[in-house]
């Protein structure tokens, strides 16, 4: 429960507690959690000087602990948004298989090139993580086609099907691959991990 937590993302950035203080080990990972404070983390830090690499400078110390670090970014384009993307050395882009939804991949695009350009040049894009997939509509594939021939960035495979199951899994407090192990979507989710966590030190956003 977020409700029970001593400290959170939030004392990492607005009080500078060291990550691994606030770190907590679920299964086989560790998390650092977020809570409803972290809505008023941005504020905080836009009046910080070099805000932008306030993850970065958290996760610094810890970082070689680890074979793969995901930073689960907001789907605003806001300042901890700007943290993850400093932060990271690739970013996937999830993308809802439905029209429009890829209007924002553009924007996202644009805010890559900016933080490549002042705050980290060696990041790159690794692809679009499709979700909510129906193999049983056009749809969902030519909003994938647009992608590829309007941005030029790779769509990952395979793509995540549309499931009760994933919609299911966060009102139980747990992920698909817990909720639903079997399921054509956690299926799919293991095979994307399997392509892109390849042994290396990474960090997602």
């Amino acid at each position: 429960d977020p409700n029970d937590l001593e400290k959170s993302l939030h004392d990492v950035f607005v009080h500078r507690t060291p990550a691994s203080e606030v770190l907590l080990k679920v299964g086989e990972i560790h998390l650092l959690p977020a809570t409803i404070d972290l809505a008023g983390t941005e504020v905080h830090l836009l009046t910080r000087a070099g805000r932008e690499y306030a993850l970065a400078r958290a996760l610094d110390p810890i970082k070689s602990d680890y074979d793969v670090i995901l930073v689960d970014c907001p789907p605003s384009l806001g300042v901890l948004t700007i943290n993850g993307l400093t932060a990271g050395d690739e970013v996937l882009i999830p993308l809802q298989c439905e029209t429009l939804s890829h209007r924002g991949v553009g924007q996202l695009l644009e805010t890559i090139e900016d933080v490549k350009a002042y705050t980290n040049p060696g990041l790159k894009v690794r692809g679009v993580v499709a979700t909510m997939f129906d193999s049983r509509t056009k749809l969902g594939r030519q909003v994938l086609d647009d992608v590829r021939t309007r941005y030029g960035i790779e769509v990952l495979e395979p793509p995540v099907p549309k499931s009760v199951k994933v919609a299911e899994a966060p009102g139980r407090g747990r992920s698909v691959l817990e909720h639903a192990a079997r399921s054509s979507s956690a299926e799919a989710y293991r095979t994307l991990a399997a392509g892109l966590f390849d042994g290396g030190m990474h960090e997602f956003a």
